[in-house]
């Protein structure tokens, strides 16, 4: 079992994306707990496809793929906004609206122009592929996501339960929620590597979801969340390492696995 577990860290890759994994299950994982108390699991699917057209515009003129896939991803939460807000529509309606276009546009910009990058890896994540510079740039999106959750613990919580109270009492609603969808757009882009744009909707969930069916407390709920992102990063790392299989699939196959699983144990 100790050589199981040593003997794929013999290699200076594995090191490196074993160490992003873990980043990676921290940052979603701590941001899942929100986004199933929230209902938002439509809208990160949404924000996640909606970077697309980003990546693809940054790859095309060999910029950070980090930069473009942020500023498409926050315009593409400002527009789910802006369509709920000026128009009839319900939020799922505007979030369908907004994830097909985005993604439409990515596609067709991605056959147009043809990037060199391998938009596979884009849409489904190589962590076996990161680089130091990779890792650097994913623990600093993770630490900026985890430290403004810290520091505004109360009135995130108070946003999640109850936004109308957030608001009779004087707290920037609007704020508050922006700050989470940009937030989401950080860690879709912080994931971008290990599990890709299509995946990473299963980290934003499947741990959350999971700590739901046997915390009874908000503590409770991140702990078991933040166990259940780790080790489905760190245990999908190695299955794509033995098995020669997708490290993005495996990661989030393995997150699926562990929510039903648990929901099994809790009926029994």
């Amino acid at each position: 079992m100790i050589e199981f577990l040593i003997e794929p860290l013999t290699y200076e890759f594995m090191r490196t994306a074993l160490a992003t994994a873990v980043v990676v299950g921290l940052t979603a994982s701590t941001l899942s707990v929100f986004v199933v108390l929230r209902g938002w699991s439509l809208l990160g699917d949404a924000i996640s496809h909606s970077v697309l057209p980003g990546l693809a515009f940054s790859a095309a003129f060999n910029l950070p793929l980090t930069l473009g896939g942020a500023v498409a991803g926050v315009v593409a939460s400002l527009l789910v906004a802006l369509v709920e807000s000026r128009s009839r529509v319900r939020n799922d309606t505007a979030i369908g609206i907004v994830l097909t276009g985005a993604f439409a546009l990515g596609l067709v910009i991605i056959s147009r122009i043809r990037p060199t990058v391998d938009v596979f890896h884009i849409l489904f994540g190589n962590v076996l592929g990161v680089s130091p510079q990779d890792l650097l740039l994913t623990a600093a999106l993770g630490f900026v996501v985890i430290l403004l959750i810290s520091l505004f613990m109360k009135e995130i919580i108070a946003f999640t339960f109850d936004p109308l109270f957030t608001y009779v009492v004087g707290l920037p609603t609007n704020l508050i929620h922006y700050s989470l969808m940009i937030m989401m757009s950080l860690t879709i882009i912080a994931a971008l590597q290990t599990v890709g744009i299509v995946l990473v909707i299963s980290l934003l969930v499947a741990p959350g979801a999971t700590a739901q069916l046997f915390a009874r407390t908000l503590g409770q709920m991140l702990l078991v969340s933040l166990t259940v992102g780790v080790f489905s990063s760190v245990a999908g790392l190695y299955l794509s390492y033995y098995f020669a299989v997708s490290s993005g699939g495996a990661i989030a196959l393995t997150a699926t696995l562990v929510f039903f699983s648990a929901m099994m144990l809790k009926r029994r």
